[in-house]
């Protein structure tokens, strides 16, 4: 029953997605879309808040973000000639994905999905945490210049003769920026990791597969007139070593290392 009801959230979730066919047509790319997001959120809707605007208030961060301002922050680095039409082309997407969120925050809901058992949720703390935060902002950056510049170099250099051009214009603001946008992915995921009990390390593996997914995977598989099939299949590969970097060191830096069950007895009132 529990994998019927997972189902049922990540295909009626998904079709909340497929509003953006209306302007674009590809139908079911659309709502394959959907699905993978769906997907991505499902420890987020077994084992995260329990009631719809928390649910909400974890998801719509990871999409405003993840998948709409730092997807389009590298898009108009490297392709400027979009820099004009950026308003008008965020609108629809912005009001898309939030309707998806409250969808996805219902359905766990109505689907029962919540489970309350799990471990405590144990973060850092106070200047720790901001500290670990600016730390995960450096090591996307790490990521992005090393699998970045490996499938620049071997990969998608044909497809992007201007970018060592455009790169070379932002100078030394270019890494700020880099360094921000992995700052970002990581606040937009902390309500997540702040709720999910989960062990630490199950929850660095599904971050890491939450930023992947809704950072590339899934915007990816969208009608792109920009791209070819081969050209999103690299850049998915890519994103997969960058993001999913970063959300395994966020889960695993953001939680601290013992998160006990809210049933387990201390060992010292044991031997007590």
């Amino acid at each position: 029953m529990s994998i019927l009801r997972f189902a049922l959230y990540c295909l009626i979730g998904g079709f909340a997605l497929t509003i953006g066919a209306l302007g674009t047509g590809g139908f079911g790319w659309w709502w394959l879309s959907g699905i993978l997001c769906a997907a991505a959120l499902v420890p987020v809707a077994r084992r995260g808040p329990r009631g719809v605007l928390a649910q909400f208030a974890v998801i719509l961060p990871v999409f405003l973000i993840v998948t709409l301002l730092c997807v389009w922050s590298e898009v108009l680095i490297f392709v400027p000639e979009l820099r004009k039409d950026v308003g008008p082309e965020l609108a629809a997407p912005l009001l898309m994905y939030a309707i998806l969120a409250m969808v996805l925050a219902a359905l766990a809901m109505i689907l029962k999905l919540h489970q309350a058992e799990g471990p405590s949720v144990e973060l850092r703390s106070g200047g720790k945490l901001a500290a670990v935060v600016f730390v995960c902002g450096l090591a996307y950056a790490f990521y992005y210049l090393v699998f970045g510049g490996i499938t620049y170099q071997f990969f998608t250099k044909v497809y992007y003769p201007g970018a060592a051009a455009q790169v070379a214009k932002l100078g030394v603001w270019f890494w700020p920026i880099e360094i921000g946008r992995g700052v970002l992915m990581t606040l937009a995921v902390l309500p997540a990791i702040r709720r999910l009990r989960m062990d630490r390390w199950q929850v660095a593996i599904a971050v890491g597969v939450l930023l992947w997914v809704t950072g590339g995977l899934a915007p990816l598989m969208l009608p792109n007139a920009m791209m070819g099939p081969r050209q999103r299949f690299i850049h998915t590969i890519e994103i997969l070593t960058q993001n999913a970097s970063l959300g395994f060191t966020v889960g695993m830096l953001l939680r601290t290392k013992k998160a006990r069950g809210a049933g387990e007895v201390p060992k010292i009132a044991v031997a007590a």
